[in-house]
């Protein structure tokens, strides 16, 4: 009996370290290249990064080197896999906007599926079996099945009535979806094509990461003004927690009851999550512009691209990647 109890407890005693644990930067991956960048994508189970660069898309493995590079793009943002078809989806928000589908194996463009303006931040979810991508000009949350033809398929379209940014699924056929001009959420019932319902995310404002702790029915929810990290709870749409977090929040991630935000003032606030409630454990220095991520959860690492940074060309502006200068910063638990 008393063997049968003992990991059982082992894992009472871990589980308050793993929700605390802190974080610290070991290593800057050097990767140079030109483009500016937005979301990374980490496939954790063969440990790639996917990063757009504007114009091409490229591959890295966790050390920095480069194992494939995909032109043709003219505004891309993000990337989605699904390696039960082997594909990858970049989503392209240059010109009319399009979806870019490619081998995961070969990294070659299978094809391109026209899309809409601003195509932008784009995910995978495995209960609908559908790549979910949204369109900020548009408003527009769009889907199409993974094993669409290359050549000749088209996306589904469902208007969200504001602009979103970025999206996450609970693995029960709903979708919630930012939307940064209203600062609001809006709750999607993919089976039925509807936007069930959109809530306010006060006391946060123009909400733009978002992650999900899908079993404890909590959105993870970053805003840029006012700049606060937030818990949203998708059963009764309440705001149920927030904090304070830096400026220029681009991602959201959560792993093993801990919230991340990333900030482009050079900021990784975490914090933990538990039953809605958040509580700020840590803010780690990055640097400054490493306001997206991506984490390989199987070796819990956490993945920031950055670049060092010029002065804006005109006042007001944004600052100028120095070129040649990209690099990622990996986090990792200490």
């Amino acid at each position: 009996m008393r063997s049968s109890l003992l990991p059982a407890v082992a894992a009472l005693l871990l589980a308050p370290l793993a929700y605390s644990q802190q974080w610290q930067v070991t290593r800057t991956l050097h990767i140079g290249g030109e483009g500016r960048w937005d979301y990374v994508t980490v496939d954790s189970r063969d440990h790639r990064l996917y990063v757009p660069r504007t114009t091409h898309t490229m591959v890295l493995d966790e050390d920095g080197k480069t194992l494939g590079d995909i032109p043709g793009q003219k505004g891309n943002h993000g990337v989605a896999i699904v390696p039960k078809v082997n594909r990858g989806f970049i989503t392209d928000g240059g010109g009319d906007g399009s979806i870019v589908l490619f081998d995961l194996t070969t990294y070659q463009v299978l094809g391109t599926i026209p899309a809409l303006p601003d195509a932008d931040g784009i995910i995978y979810d495995p209960t609908s079996n559908l790549v979910l991508a949204v369109s900020g000009d548009a408003g527009t949350l769009m889907t199409l099945k993974p094993d669409v033809d290359p050549k000749s398929g088209s996306i589904q379209k469902i208007a969200l009535g504001g602009k979103p940014e970025f999206l996450a699924a609970d693995g029960s056929g709903k979708v919630y979806v930012n939307l940064v001009d209203k600062s609001l959420v809006a709750q999607v019932d993919l089976n039925s094509g509807k936007v069930l319902n959109r809530w306010p995310v006060d006391p946060g404002g123009s909400p733009v990461g978002m992650a999900i702790d899908a079993a404890g029915h909590t959105l993870v929810i970053g805003c840029r003004n006012p700049a606060r990290m937030i818990a949203l709870d998708t059963q009764t749409g309440h705001v149920t927690s927030d904090l304070p977090i830096g400026n220029g929040v681009d991602a959201n991630l959560f792993f093993d009851g801990q919230a991340f935000a990333s900030t482009g003032d050079g900021n990784l606030t975490i914090a933990g999550l538990s039953g809605g409630k958040l509580s700020l454990q840590q803010t780690l220095k990055t640097a400054s512009g490493a306001r997206t991520m991506g984490m390989d959860t199987a070796n819990r690492r956490i993945f920031l691209p950055t670049a060092e940074m010029e002065p804006a060309a005109t006042p007001g502006g944004r600052p100028r990647p120095k070129p040649g200068s990209f690099m990622i910063l990996v986090a990792e638990p200490k």
